[in-house]
């Protein structure tokens, strides 16, 4: 028999209705009374590590659940964790770099409408993690609306529709129909032991550039945060007539403060020399995204500047793909 931990963090799925709307609330009893298995011989245990809405989500909480795993793996086949739809991406991203060497499942879920409701999807996707759950499989994984995406290539593209997240150019590992999973990609077996690496820094600021962006925004950004995500337009170039960037970008990036250049733009990634204004970036000793996330970069950044600041080190470490979240070895000219 497959012994499965649920560890319960709030969200929608465990919501009732509050004074001021819906606002997590349900016990581990009670959502244990709304759980619905498969047919499979499973013994599931819950416990709520919080009651919280996925808004409200800080990385010192990514922490909690981290441990949470690591303090319990030994005694559990795998670990299902109950979540806020608005950032279960970051979540699963921070996961998949802190979970190190995983040989086994940790799944993340939620639903769109609470367990608690007549008509709901919580209950398919709680059977799927399940089902998937299961598996024998090492890593991070979303399974949402019968679809399992690697952890760290989420992205939740629908407020409403019970199909909420996508895989972001990566295929998603499989489908769950019923009782049957069908994969399509399987990610091979970790060759490293299982450990945590909970270090990470808060310190970062994601910057969506738009037509206006002002120069002097860097100048409190290098004052407050420790590194920065320049969402930029298309392949990542960065404005350099009129309210010119340039300068503070080569300003940061001669004090050794990182500066990570990414894409406004959500499939096939960036790429700093396909254009001028590009390649006036790519001067400079920033680090790019590839085709990342920017709940994988915001994760990741943080998870590297936890264990060190200098910006070479801070590079390499973005730069080198982990947990599946970079397709190729990007930044380099051909």
């Amino acid at each position: 028999m497959k012994k499965l931990l649920l560890i319960a963090t709030g969200g929608t799925i465990a919501s009732i209705e509050g004074e001021e709307g819906l606002v997590p609330g349900l016990s581990a009893l009670e959502l244990l009374q709304y759980f619905q298995h498969t047919d499979q011989n499973v013994d599931v245990t819950c416990q709520i590590l919080m009651n919280r809405d996925s808004t409200n989500m800080q990385p010192e909480h990514w922490v909690e659940m981290a441990e949470m795993v690591s303090e319990n793996y030994q005694q559990y086949d795998g670990f299902i964790i109950t979540h806020g739809t608005d950032t279960l991406a970051y979540t699963s991203a921070a996961l998949s770099y802190m979970l190190q060497g995983l040989h086994k499942p940790v799944v993340i879920t939620g639903s769109q409408i609470p367990i608690s409701f007549k008509q709901t999807d919580a209950k398919k996707n709680l059977a799927d993690s399940v089902r998937f759950a299961c598996e024998d499989n090492g890593g991070v994984f979303v399974v949402f609306d019968g679809r399992v995406i690697i952890g760290t290539r989420a992205v939740k593209m629908r407020t409403k529709s019970y199909d909420a997240f996508e895989s972001i150019n990566h295929p998603y590992v499989a489908n769950i129909s019923g009782n049957k999973v069908n994969y399509f990609w399987k990610p091979a077996s970790s060759l490293q032991e299982f450990k945590v690496d909970t270090s990470l820094c808060s310190d970062v600021f994601l910057l969506k550039l738009h037509p206006g962006t002002k120069p002097e925004i860097f100048d409190f950004i290098k004052s407050q945060y420790k590194g920065v995500i320049i969402e930029s337009f298309g392949n990542g170039g960065v404005p350099f007539e009129g309210r010119n960037l340039l300068p503070k970008l080569k300003e940061l990036s001669e004090h050794g403060f990182p500066v990570l250049i990414s894409t406004q733009c959500l499939e096939e990634g960036q790429d700093l020399y396909l254009y001028e204004v590009g390649r006036k970036v790519a001067q400079y000793d920033v680090i790019v995204s590839g085709d990342m996330n920017s709940e994988a970069v915001v994760a990741k950044l943080m998870w590297a500047l936890g264990k060190t600041t200098i910006l070479k080190e801070v590079k390499h470490l973005i730069e080198t793909p982990a947990a599946w979240d970079l397709s190729t070895n990007w930044g380099k000219e051909d």
